[in-house]
């Protein structure tokens, strides 16, 4: 089904919580007339959405795919340089929405504003097909690419979502950004399916807490963002009633995965990305709830093998995980290459239940003095110490080791030290597995989606290791 198809339906059924639901089906109409009037001149432009405001946002966005014309996804927080990173990368016809927000920022760049519409351009820049949705991502690396969609994938996403969970009608509260997957699947979920939509704000969680019945509601959260929630006792008893709380974007580590048991919160642990049309793997929270630590079934509308170098594996072998899914993006743009099959970075293993468990990425792995050492456990008993409101883990390249294991880490308090979390982490880790270097920060590189920046982390320790003279080797 076509995008305005669901629009009458959902409109009828006042879906929209916070927002008129009929105000937002005239905002589509009044793009979508935007659009027409430019396709009627011979246009096709490429579309770069800059729209702050959530439901202009949504409203923009059902109105491009309704006219099929090729929208690129991106955050209006973006600073100057990310910006040239895009505009480089797209090279847009038209910046649709608040383009103030990325011509004033850069005074050379010429105005491509809906009043100034420069089609030329598309002469010179990469070509985009009709119908395609591009959707930023910046991985672990920061470098900003865009996965190429369209509506059939990201229907297929929702339409797994359906079976996997047996529901028919999807509820949203949605604390994620829009242009990112993570949100926007939210939106599409309800959208479609006839559920409602709640989109608030993370920072101003608390005061719409009464708006809703949480248990007829889906959320989306990230770890950070659980872990924050789990610290006041009002926040965590009204996540214990929602239907589910969909937990992804970055690894959540095993203690805060224990105190949300211990809330008898209804997690589901999730594993997915931009490239999928977010999960594609998910822990029920039932299974959660009986102390299952794993990211779960596949979903049907995908299906995950391991490899090894061409060999797939059986159960329970470790290897590089591979995705084939109906949600699979075509590419990245400006070149689709995907085919069927996508190949990832990340490690792991399916069990003899089909269940898929996650290691660690093969690009993060450290190898010292022989031995393979994978960030994410080194991190999860760092947290078990207690001793740390955040830690991230990296290898830096050493003439004796190879690499040294190097922890980056908020304490929670001033009396927390590096030989403190050594005696702490003692007995919790191997020898060649406990960090080297252990280095006190303010904060942390993290997306909005929780996800270290693993460049600039990187940048951090080097720039920390510049300003000493000890040799690991002597430690």
């Amino acid at each position: 089904m076509l995008p305005l198809t669901y629009l009458p339906h959902q409109t009828a059924n006042d879906w929209l919580g916070g927002c008129d639901s009929e105000k937002f089906a005239e905002l589509v109409t009044q793009f979508l007339a935007e659009l027409h009037s430019l396709k009627a001149s011979g246009n096709l432009p490429k579309l770069l959405l800059v729209e702050p405001d959530p439901i202009r946002f949504l409203a923009r966005f059902i109105a491009a795919c309704s006219a099929n014309y090729p929208v690129f996804l991106s955050n209006p927080g973006w600073v100057k340089a990310e910006w040239e990173q895009v505009l480089s990368l797209v090279q847009p016809d038209l910046i649709w929405g608040e383009a103030d927000r990325v011509t004033c920022s850069l005074p050379a760049f010429p105005d491509i504003s809906l009043k100034n519409l420069t089609p030329s351009l598309t002469t010179e820049s990469h070509h985009a097909q009709s119908g395609w949705i591009m959707i930023p991502t910046g991985g672990s690396s920061g470098k900003i690419r865009f996965a190429i969609h369209t509506w059939q994938t990201l229907m297929a996403a929702v339409q797994g979502f359906q079976q996997y969970f047996q529901t028919n009608q999807i509820n949203s509260f949605c604390v994620l950004p829009l242009y990112h997957v993570s949100g926007l699947m939210q939106f599409l979920r309800s959208f479609t399916t006839g559920g409602n939509l709640v989109i608030v704000p993370f920072k101003a969680i608390e005061r719409e807490m009464r708006e809703i019945d949480p248990a007829e509601f889906f959320i989306s959260l990230v770890p950070t963002q659980l872990q924050r929630l789990l610290h006041d006792s009002h926040s965590s008893d009204w996540l214990t009633q929602f239907h589910t709380v969909l937990l992804g974007g970055a690894p959540a580590w095993a203690e805060l995965l224990q105190v949300a048991r211990k809330h008898q919160i209804r997690l589901a642990p999730t594993y997915g990305m931009t490239e999928t049309a977010a999960q594609i793997a998910t822990l029920k929270p039932d299974q959660f709830l009986a102390n299952q630590s794993h990211c779960g079934k596949v979903l049907p509308h995908a299906r995950i093998t391991i490899w090894d170098a061409n060999l797939p594996l059986g159960a329970n072998q470790l290897g590089q995980i591979t995705v084939q899914a109906d949600s699979l993006a075509l590419g990245y743009y400006p070149e689709p290459g995907f085919g069927e099959t996508f190949r990832l970075d990340d490690l792991g293993f399916l069990d003899e239940q089909g269940e898929l468990h996650v290691v660690g990425r093969n690009n993060d792995k450290i190898i010292t003095g022989g031995e393979n050492v994978f960030p994410i456990e080194v991190e999860a008993a760092i947290r078990a110490t207690e001793c740390v409101a955040d830690v991230a883990v990296l290898g830096l390249n050493d003439r004796h080791w190879g690499q040294v294991i190097t922890a980056v880490y908020i304490p929670k308090n001033s009396a927390i030290s590096a030989d403190s979390l050594r005696l702490a982490l003692s007995d919790r880790l191997s020898k060649f597995k406990q960090p080297k270097y252990w280095i006190d920060v303010k904060s942390l590189p993290r997306n909005a989606q929780g996800k270290i920046n693993r460049e600039q982390l990187r940048q951090i320790a080097v720039d920390w290791l510049a300003t000493r003279s000890t040799d690991p080797a002597s430690e």
